[in-house]
């Protein structure tokens, strides 16, 4: 059986060498004019500038944790020794991965808008296979990550029964998720805050003020909104979803070896390869599922979403199919459950989706409604944008929910007891990687339309033919949908993680027990040894019911947090907004013949405001989703941390749904006036729906993607300082 884990590895490399592939397939790529080229580098440098100093912050947090678990691990003895060093790994990792999809993304919007002077579909492929760029480095990374740590831990790590070796790996592996998501936070929050600041403040002063149009040279915030569209939704993506994958695999194989502890090393084993074996499969399927992406030209919106989705459909449909072999070939005997535990989540993700692409794709009425509101004006696109989040909520909440049930029932037999609780929660896990098993190709699809975005931009500021930026905004409107379809894509996986990280959180705990040598727990009448008590007496010895008030407050606080979060993230936009705006009008009044195209405004000024701006907020945000876990595990204790995370959990996931789905509608309803519908561009209507994507921009940027990362960073950091919070409350 070990022999099968070097697919791991090798499927690694394999996803590494595509990206390095599709890179400089990339590179050889025309960049256009000598104006395209100059737009194009006046971009990179504002990008790559900002990513070193938000590093540099970053990394300042990174070292400051690192020192604190080596305190715990080394001083107190409630972790284990590896856990500093694996925390760094997963940031540096997650950070890598945002850091290459992000220099693909700088080099790649001229190529695409020269492309796209040939044809349609060429504009396509450059933007599309440099997306793949992003989404094969993900997985790459993420499997080599997991696949050195599996080997350097089995040598190190020895405990009294090799079963219990096999739990503390696992669990121990889990901090370099923990590592992942802190990234990914300050990826996410700084970003978003930097592309929005730019953003709002372009819109507000240049295409509602000054009727000036999109991505307008004119616009002294326009490099600042393109350099914007590459560190928020490239960087900041790629390290978010980074986090999502390997956190989804970390947990399953943690859950793997906790469920299957009393049946002995060979079945932990079998389920702790699944969950790695899975992945890699994924990785060569969504090579296959990239090369099957091609379009005709006059391509309809509808027709491009059908394209896209004949790659992500066959690599999901293959991947439905070749789970049922993975489970047969080590040797589960309940193998066919299994597998369709592994298609619930599939479908869950698919529906999730398609759902998305429904409400937000101004191809189908939602959103076409939406656009029509605007004829009496902003406030009813507000008011009907927020109306269409909310309802837009409940057939995702519905699919997750069922998608639960299901996959809980499929690997328990549908036996619904605490006797099969950890099987259940492990068949849960499964379900979570199962929706990202093919992350190359929906995360490509989801990184493909910040470049397309950006290939628009540079088409306008280059003053090509009106023809080119025509074609650049069919792909651009479809990289909205995309980018939206791939939101939901990671929120409801975000949501079966962390149900499975609750679990994982329980592991740690009794891992916790022997750091400070505790053997035995009395429940009730019976005594229970501390290695071999189940889920559900460590549930039982700390009383997590709703009946105990310790778990309520922790509920509250954990709803509290994800508005709370929210709240902080918006004003930060907000904040950061107001200064782009003054700066661009001063620069309009101040600096003669800017309007009339004779003078060239001062770009640089607008970056640095927004790379201050995000510097600065994106702070205290992220460091309150790691010190509040922390906080509430030291006053609480396990069963105030299961209410925080529960909490978090639900309130959460259908507030980022309803934020994701709210600002991708109101994206895409200006992007349906702007196609002339309602009387086209510069109309009342259009003005209107400009003020709802103004307002929807650090809804489905910012603080929307942001929730799913804070639910599981939260459910990280309690499984990370468990030791500790078993010492305080043993």
């Amino acid at each position: 059986m070990n022999t099968l884990f070097y697919i791991v590895p090798v499927a690694s490399l394999v996803a590494l060498f595509f990206a390095w592939l599709f890179y400089h397939q990339m590179k050889k790529e025309s960049e256009g004019t000598p104006t395209m080229q100059e737009i194009a580098q006046y971009v990179r440098e504002g990008a790559m500038a900002y990513l070193k100093q938000q590093y540099k912050v970053v990394v300042i947090v990174f070292i400051v944790l690192a020192i604190l678990f080596a305190i715990l691990a080394y001083g107190f003895h409630v972790q284990n020794s590896w856990v500093p060093f694996a925390f760094l790994t997963g940031g540096f990792f997650s950070g890598l991965a945002g850091f290459i999809g992000m220099k693909t993304a700088t080099f790649a919007s001229a190529r695409t808008a020269n492309a796209t002077m040939r044809s349609l579909n060429a504009g396509l492929k450059v933007a599309f296979r440099s997306g793949a760029v992003m989404g094969l480095t993900v997985v790459g990374l993420g499997l080599l990550d997991i696949s050195l740590w599996w080997i350097l831990l089995n040598v190190f790590i020895h405990e009294a029964s090799e079963a219990q070796t096999l739990v503390v790996i696992t669990t121990t592996m889990l901090t370099f998720g923990m590592g992942a998501s802190t990234q990914a936070l300050f990826a996410r929050v700084g970003g978003g805050i930097y592309t929005k600041a730019a953003d709002v403040g372009a819109d507000i002063v240049g295409k509602v003020e000054q009727d000036i149009p999109e991505d307008d040279p004119r616009n002294p915030a326009t490099i600042a909104d393109n350099v914007g569209d590459n560190v928020g939704d490239v960087a900041g993506m790629g390290a978010d979803l980074y986090e999502s994958y390997c956190g989804s695999v970390l947990a399953t194989m943690a859950l793997g070896a906790s469920a299957f502890f009393s049946a002995g090393t060979e079945a932990q084993m079998r389920a702790i390869f699944a969950p790695m074996l899975i992945a890699a499969i994924g990785v060569v399927l969504s090579i296959i599922g990239i090369y099957a992406v091609r379009t005709k030209e006059g391509a309809s919106l509808k027709d491009l979403l059908k394209s896209l989705s004949v790659g992500t459909n066959l690599s999901a449909v293959l991947i439905a199919i070749l789970s049922f072999c993975v489970f047969k070939v080590l040797g589960f005997s309940n193998w066919w459950q299994m597998s369709l535990s592994v298609l619930s989540g599939l479908l869950a993700g698919v529906i999730i989706g398609k759902v998305t692409e429904y409400y937000t794709s101004h191809s189908y009425k939602p959103t076409q409604k939406l656009a029509e509101s605007a004829k009496t004006g902003s406030a009813t696109v507000i008011i009907s944008g927020v109306g269409l989040g909310m309802i837009s909520t409940a057939i995702p909440v519905v699919t997750i929910a069922v998608a639960i049930l299901l996959a809980y029932g499929f690997a328990t037999g549908f036996v619904f007891s605490t006797e099969t609780l950890s099987m259940g929660l492990y068949g849960i896990s499964i379900a979570a990687v199962g929706m990202l098993s093919t992350l190359g190709i929906t995360l490509a699809t989801d990184a493909y339309g910040p470049i397309a975005d950006n290939a628009g931009g540079n088409a306008q500021m280059s003053e090509l033919d009106p023809s080119v930026r025509e074609k650049t905004d069919i792909l651009d409107s479809l990289g909205n949908t995309t980018a939206a379809t791939g939101k939901g894509f990671a929120i409801g996986s975000a949501a079966l993680t962390a149900l499975a990280l609750l679990a994982a959180y329980i592991e740690e705990i009794k891992i916790g027990f022997a750091h400070i040598g505790k053997t035995t727990l009395t429940v009730g009448d019976k005594v229970i040894d501390t290695v071999s008590a189940t889920i559900t007496d460590i549930v039982n010895y700390y009383d997590i019911s709703l009946m105990n008030p310790k778990v309520l407050v922790g509920i509250f606080i954990g709803s509290m947090m994800a508005f709370l979060f929210c709240g902080l993230t918006m004003n930060a936009v907000g904040r950061a907004a107001e200064k782009m705006v003054v700066e661009v009008r001063r620069q309009f009044r101040e600096i003669a013949g800017i309007l009339e195209g004779k003078q060239r405004p001062d770009y640089t000024s607008c970056v640095r405001i927004s790379t201050r701006a995000a510097q600065h907020e994106m702070i205290f945000p992220s460091l309150l989703a790691i010190i509040v876990p922390m906080l509430v595990g030291i006053l609480l204790g396990p069963a105030g941390v299961i209410g925080l995370l529960a909490g978090g959990l639900g309130a959460g996931f259908v507030l980022a749904i309803f934020l994701a789905n709210s600002g991708g509608a109101w994206d895409n309803a200006k992007k349906y006036v702007e196609e002339g519908h309602l009387g086209g561009k510069n109309s009342d209507a259009h003005k209107a729906t400009i003020v709802g994507d103004t307002v929807g921009d650090p809804f489905k940027d910012t603080s929307g993607p942001s929730l799913n990362i804070l639910i599981k960073l939260m459910s990280m950091v309690s499984v990370v300082m468990a030791g500790l919070t078993v010492m305080l409350h043993g």
